[in-house]
């Protein structure tokens, strides 16, 4: 006949439920399913040898958290914190390969444009920063501060020694200021680019769409080439729209025919004159009669 547990579970107000609801969980962790059994087998005076039968679990697992229960009550059946396994990296280690990660490879001599994860590790043990490390260790420190060497952004030094003048007059066009003068509800401001070099290909056989069952879309990798064309294109600042024609290449025709677009078009077309051009527009667009102002601000120059 086996021995009484030491431990006598008596259920207080509210215990019961809240473990009956542990227990009954089609969705809670096992083990947080298992712990509430144990317990309201244990207070119903079922033994720990009846339990772990009943259960499938050795007698130790029950002993282990009858006794937690009756020590800590719920709260005891939870798991407590672990240590762990020891640090292999100090605080200042981990440090040093951040730092290093916030370098440039050519500061270190290493004729690379930008770090990896693998570089980093392998720079970190060549300089005796650490014996050994793995790349995905490195990853996870990095990942911590979220830094990414592997990434850049690219940036473009002004060279036109009138760079901020002109930047200005962009600036107070967005604000919807023209000559120190605030821009009327009939005033328009349209930024005008030209992209040369677009290639031009179509599949060889159509593309299907989607059928059910999650079928993504299918589109043949096999394609023609019909060579490349530019795409001109005026944007409506205020207004958010985009007004643009492809043509075989750029020039003063295609961008002629891009203004007679947008120029003849409403909101934009007007009956009551010219308003005015800058002198550096082109003179064949400078002499055609449009209703509005051109003005060419050279790109980042």
């Amino acid at each position: 006949m086996p021995l009484p547990s030491v431990d006598h579970i008596v259920l207080r107000d509210g215990q019961r439920q809240v473990l009956l609801a542990r227990a009954r969980q089609s969705s809670g962790q096992h083990r947080d399913v298992l712990r509430a059994r144990i317990v309201l087998a244990a207070a119903d005076g079922a033994s720990n040898a009846a339990i772990a039968r009943m259960l499938g679990i050795c007698d130790d697992t029950v002993r282990k958290w009858r006794h937690r229960f009756a020590q800590h009550g719920i709260e005891g059946l939870a798991d407590r914190p672990r240590s762990g396994r020891p640090r292999r990296f100090s605080a200042a280690t981990v440090a040093e390969v951040k730092a290093l990660a916030c370098e440039l490879p050519t500061e270190s001599d290493v004729p690379l444009a930008k770090w990896s994860c693998p570089d980093l590790a392998a720079e970190a043990t060549r300089r005796g920063v650490v014996s050994s490390v793995s790349a995905s260790t490195v990853r996870r420190w990095l990942a911590a501060d979220a830094l990414k060497p592997w990434q850049h952004r690219s940036w473009i030094f002004p060279r036109d020694p009138d760079f901020a003048v002109k930047a200005v007059r962009v600036l107070d066009l967005y604000a919807r200021v023209f000559d120190d003068e605030p821009l009327g509800d009939d005033d328009y401001v349209l930024s005008a680019d030209e992209k040369p070099g677009v290639q031009v290909r179509c599949r060889i056989h159509p593309s299907r769409p989607p059928g059910p069952g999650r079928r993504p879309m299918r589109v043949e990798s096999e394609y023609r080439r019909h060579g490349t064309l530019a795409y001109l294109a005026a944007y409506d600042v205020h207004r958010a729209q985009v007004i643009g024609h492809c043509a075989p290449s750029t020039g003063i025709e295609p961008f002629s025919a891009l203004v007679d677009k947008v120029m003849t078009r409403q909101p934009y077309a007007r009956h009551d004159g010219c308003s005015g051009l800058s002198t550096t527009v082109p003179p064949t667009v400078a002499g055609r009669q449009l209703h509005g102002c051109t003005m060419r601000f050279p790109t980042h120059r």
